[in-house]
């Protein structure tokens, strides 16, 4: 049976946008870095996907390391990667358990340049190479990307928190450094919800994340949704004084921002609570609990305070 016209017609425009998409995506893939993605590894790495985007990037189980993977059959520093132009090479650094391309293992300081495609592997740990502008290299970031961050806020998700906090709990015992976190809910979220419906409880979550991720915290902070109303941030290097300023600026910012739901303004407010590392949690459950009791402390003690843990 014939197509008419406008059949005809619909199917070409269709055929121009779909060909105009792609064209914009081979652009912007062009621009991705060369990059590689975890294929066999531990829990919580398989897939993810660190970018090359400097000289040399280290692998290895030292939490100093570019590409830092908590896993014992890596050596503390294993091997690395070379930019030289557009090459990319991999080099291993005398490791223990030898670095492999492709089934073929490459000698200690020796340098392997890499292809498209290529399999490395570091100890019990496979990566596969992506060069420059690779398009699977943009698809997988967004796909990571969609698995760890909330849909609905744009804060990391809480399958991300838990496993970011466990590795910066260990990195803050290697380092020596503090470690603080601030946890945070909605006061009465359920009353906002039941007041102004779930479209307007959504629109309280998306704006408060906004204004936290855009407004309130440094780029190397990781904050994440830890379910509900409940909010966690974790701040790398920041002393218990430094955290208990983080918490009040946002509370206070909070408090006094007009939140404007269908032209009502919509009273919100938060309670914090804060706690540092101290030397003898080696557990990141452990400071979680202690931050999490403080912010009970605050709704107990009347809502929109920060209350910090001693």
């Amino acid at each position: 049976m014939a197509q008419n016209d406008d059949t005809n017609e619909h199917l070409e425009k269709t055929s121009i946008v779909a060909s105009d998409t792609f064209r914009g995506r081979l652009k912007e893939a062009d621009e991705v870095p060369p990059a590689i993605v975890v294929l066999i590894g531990p829990p919580g790495y398989v897939g993810k996907q660190y970018l090359i985007t400097a000289n040399d990037i280290v692998i290895g189980r030292s939490v100093e390391s570019q590409v830092y993977i908590d896993d014992k059959s890596l050596s503390r520093s294993h091997a690395k990667f070379a930019v030289n132009g557009g090459d990319v090479s991999v080099i291993d650094l005398g490791s223990t358990n030898k670095t492999v391309v492709n089934g073929q293992t490459i000698p200690p300081l020796s340098s392997c340049l890499l292809k498209n495609n290529d399999q490395i592997k570091t100890g019990n740990v496979i990566f596969k190479f992506l060069e420059k502008g690779s398009l699977e290299s943009m698809t997988n970031a967004a796909m990571y990307e969609r698995a760890h961050k909330d849909a609905l806020t744009g804060a990391h998700s809480k399958g991300a928190l838990l496993e970011k906090g466990p590795e910066a709990v260990k990195r803050s015992e290697l380092l020596n450094e503090p470690l603080s976190l601030v946890t945070f809910d909605i006061d009465h979220f359920k009353k906002i919800n039941d007041t102004y419906g779930h479209p307007g409880g959504d629109y309280i979550l998306k704006e408060l994340c906004r204004i936290v991720i855009t407004k309130l915290i440094r780029a190397n902070d990781f904050f994440a949704r830890y379910g509900g109303e409940e909010f966690v941030l974790l701040l790398s290097g920041s002393p218990l004084k430094t955290a208990g300023e983080v918490g009040e600026r946002i509370r206070h910012t909070i408090e006094s921002h007009d939140f404007q739901w269908e032209g009502k303004k919509v009273p919100v407010t938060i309670s914090v609570g804060v706690a540092t590392k101290l030397a003898a949690e080696t557990e990141w459950t452990q400071l979680y609990e202690r931050a999490d009791k403080a912010l009970y402390q605050s709704k107990q003690g009347g809502r929109n305070k920060v209350t910090v843990a001693s």
